[in-house]
């Protein structure tokens, strides 16, 4: 076929314009929350750890509301038959010295430390995160407090901790006082330090150049990078919580004698360890399974937070 005689409208044609179409990108859909979860549950370990963590809050949760345990109801306190009990299919964790279940103890204690970190956790974060963003791009700031930083950092948690125990009481609202009156500007001083990282990149001085408030370019330009150092930080502050709850309470200032806790269970057994030790280890054992789901939960969700680690 002589290809001379054939016309240039034979061989070519025109494409249609389309103007939706030439902005379409031919790249992959993503989504940074669905890449999140998809990275987190692709560890079979992860998962597990992630079910056992749901599993224990929500039924250190439940279970008190049905059992109705409390410290000072000893109703079994004069019947020596029920009391030290081992564990068995009747009494799961065995009874203690004054005839109650150990398995309502723990749970009710478990109950009130996971209430008690999880709300120090979110008024730690709610009020260092903001103060530690602003803190960390006002040179203005900075200056009076580092100041209070270093008043407040060298003062011993302990001693605040006694200090207050006296003055507020025992009780739940007294201990979370306790627990974040100081807690948040370690949160506020943290964050400061990772927005004083990112703060004077190009983008960042693009936009001060073009008049964005500091505000603004601190909720969109700096705090979406910090998401997974944020969540590393929560992971480890929610069973550091946990145990710091646990200390007072042993230490006797934390929820008082009316309040069940882990702490207070642990305290109050340890005198049994000799004859009865499952006393002391069943609450200790909870306590260590707790925090450790919890910590590695958040960490590998703080990884999973990451977008590099997004493929």
């Amino acid at each position: 076929m002589n290809t001379e005689n054939i016309e240039s409208q034979d061989l070519f044609e025109f494409a249609a314009y389309d103007e939706l179409e030439s902005e379409h990108i031919a790249a992959p859909r993503y989504s940074y929350w669905k890449s999140v979860w998809r990275t987190f549950f692709k560890n079979k370990f992860t998962v597990c750890v992630a079910v056992l963590l749901v599993i224990i809050v929500t039924f250190a949760l439940i279970q008190p509301l049905h059992s109705g345990y409390s410290p000072i109801n000893t109703p079994n306190i004069n019947n020596s038959e029920l009391k030290f009990l081992k564990p068995s299919a009747e009494h799961i964790f065995g009874t203690d010295h004054v005839g109650n279940e150990v398995f309502d103890a723990v749970w009710a204690g478990a109950r009130n430390s996971i209430i008690i970190s999880f709300t120090c956790t979110a008024i730690n974060m709610l009020v260092g995160i903001p103060i530690g963003a602003l803190w960390g791009f006002s040179k203005r700031m900075d200056k009076w407090m580092i100041e209070v930083y270093n008043v407040v950092s060298n003062v011993p948690f302990l001693l605040l901790a006694m200090i207050l125990s006296y003055v507020l009481g025992a009780g739940m609202r007294s201990l979370i006082i306790t627990m974040t009156c100081t807690e948040w500007i370690f949160v506020a001083y943290f964050i400061r330090t990772q927005v004083m990282i990112i703060r004077d990149r190009e983008y960042n001085m693009a936009s001060k150049c073009l008049g964005t408030s500091t505000w603004t370019m601190i909720v969109k330009n700096i705090l979406p990078y910090l998401i997974s150092v944020i969540m590393t930080y929560v992971s480890r502050q929610i069973p550091n919580l946990i145990s710091y709850e646990v200390f007072l309470s042993y230490m006797g200032l934390g929820l008082g004698t009316t309040n069940a806790s882990l702490g207070q269970s642990i305290s109050m057994y340890t005198s049994y360890m000799n004859g009865y030790p499952h006393l002391f280890w069943i609450p200790v054992g909870v306590l260590a399974i707790s925090s450790f789901s919890l910590y590695i939960v958040g960490q590998k969700l703080a990884d999973a937070a990451d977008p590099r680690t997004h493929m």
